[in-house]
């Protein structure tokens, strides 16, 4: 959950640029070549190693066997010369996929009259204050989709700072706010690197209207234009009592949930859409997020 206090801050300090030194194999081996070696070269093979084809064996090396009549040889894949066939790039594992680009606005299929979100590639953000349900919802709608789909919280990913971690609780400074930063930004690569890949993204955030230094601009910088925010609003009585369930740093005071309530009121009137989901169980918010995101699809919200 994202506490933004007082005026927005100038933007963090940028890291320092500092030398940095490489690492390299030598400096793990200070001593010169092995006796016997050729300056530049590799070292003489150890007692009893039978070389490449062509080297000499050592004198105590057992010759080699030789298979009977009608037993297969073992194959060597060799060019004239004695030089070993590369292995193909195909067999070495590796799979290209395709690099993450801006999210662009998912079109509805033609001929229909509202778009099937279920089988749609879409990237969603769902805002709300603490206690809306943002991530009990976002997870379920991920979990129930017909199509691969990605769930991708900023507060966990915020938390992936162990020593160190600036709690905007404790104060909202420019610790804290270089860690939002980065994890909304770390966020935004996951998100478009999925969607590059056919993997719809759903991401939660408590996203303040007034607050630009931690507002709507950065996810759409960082996502694409394409991203579709839907806000989680119910009453001011249930999400104090979805508080009070918390425990940890996610649990906030009455006070403080009391204060972020009011300032998300502030959506109204955005020309978002908005779930009111007092009286909704997370199923049925669900169910009313794929008809909010139907709709933003044939008609996509300013913002």
């Amino acid at each position: 959950m994202q506490h933004a206090v007082g005026s927005p801050l100038p933007p963090p300090h940028q890291p320092g640029h500092g030398s940095a030194t490489g690492w390299s194999p030598a400096a793990h081996h200070p001593s010169g070549p092995p006796p016997g070696a050729a300056p530049g070269g590799p070292p003489p093979p150890a007692p009893g190693f039978a070389g490449a084809p062509g080297t000499a064996q050592h004198p105590h090396a057992p010759a080699p066997q030789h298979a009977g009549p009608g037993v297969p040889q073992p194959q060597h894949n060799h060019v004239p010369g004695g030089a070993p066939v590369p292995p193909t790039p195909d067999t070495t594992g590796h799979i290209q996929l395709p690099p993450g680009g801006p999210v662009a606005m998912p079109s509805p299929p033609p001929g229909m009259a509202q778009a099937d979100t279920g089988a749609t590639t879409l990237a969603v953000l769902l805002i709300g204050p603490a206690g809306a349900g943002k991530t009990s919802v976002a997870k379920f709608w991920a979990e129930h989709r017909r199509v691969p789909t990605a769930h991708i919280s900023l507060d966990d990913v915020r938390e992936w700072v162990r020593s160190g971690f600036a709690d905007p609780q404790s104060g909202w400074n420019d610790h804290s706010e270089a860690q939002y930063r980065l994890a909304r930004r770390t966020c935004g690569f996951a998100a478009r690197n999925f969607l590059a890949n056919g993997i719809s993204c759903i991401l939660d955030d408590a996203v303040f209207p007034d607050r630009p230094v931690v507002g709507l601009g950065g996810w759409k910088r960082h996502v694409g234009p394409g991203l579709l925010p839907v806000v989680l609003l119910p009453g001011l009585e249930i999400v104090l009592e979805r508080n009070a369930e918390r425990s940890g740093n996610r649990r906030l005071t009455d006070e403080e949930v009391a204060r972020i309530h009011g300032r998300m009121a502030g959506w109204y009137g955005s020309g978002l859409p908005i779930i009111d989901n007092s009286q909704l169980d997370v199923p049925a918010t669900a169910r009313v997020l794929d008809d909010v995101l139907a709709r933003s699809i044939a008609s996509p919200p300013k913002w």
